[in-house]
């Protein structure tokens, strides 16, 4: 039985940490239901050590992986968008962009881990964090019937995803 391949944007500000984890993790942790995106609203141009560190740690890939502004897929010739999330409340308190073929959107508040101060082994503790909370929320919403759910409902059960 063939089912869809549902693209998911995943927004914070700087598209250095959270929002790159959610995209390396996406795919393989929706089992390929999903494929993740990232971007940010003023990216910082390059991705986190610690992000990059926790995700090879974890076996996802990350030689795709860069900094990137949401612009890119605001334009038509984008990927067709049929999620956005944004994870980090900066981002989620922006005036988007009118994305095409407008898109479920949703918010999963975690901190910012690139913020965060001490050794190395804390900041790797911090974002070793935000990859198991991305990693629930993503096999969560993997797990819904995302092809029979109306928008209210897809809308309310992703924004939901963890209980938030």
């Amino acid at each position: 039985m063939w089912m869809k391949t549902f693209n998911v944007l995943f927004l914070c500000t700087g598209n250095s940490a959270r929002s790159i984890m959610a995209e390396a993790m996406c795919s393989i942790e929706s089992k390929g239901r999903m494929i993740g995106f990232s971007a940010g609203t003023k990216p910082y141009g390059s991705v986190n050590p610690y992000a990059v560190g926790e995700i090879t740690r974890l076996g996802y890939p990350v030689d795709e992986l860069r900094s990137k502004s949401w612009s890119e897929f605001a334009t038509p010739d984008a990927p067709r968008m049929d999620f956005i999330i944004t994870v980090c409340d900066e981002a989620a308190g922006e005036p988007c962009p009118v994305w095409p073929g407008k898109p479920v959107s949703a918010h999963w508040s975690f901190p910012n881990p690139v913020h965060i101060q001490g050794d190395d082994e804390a900041r790797r503790w911090v974002f070793k964090q935000i990859a198991i909370g991305l990693s629930r929320r993503i096999q969560l919403m993997s797990s819904l019937p995302l092809e029979v759910l109306d928008r209210t409902a897809l809308q309310y059960e992703i924004e939901h995803v963890a209980g938030d």
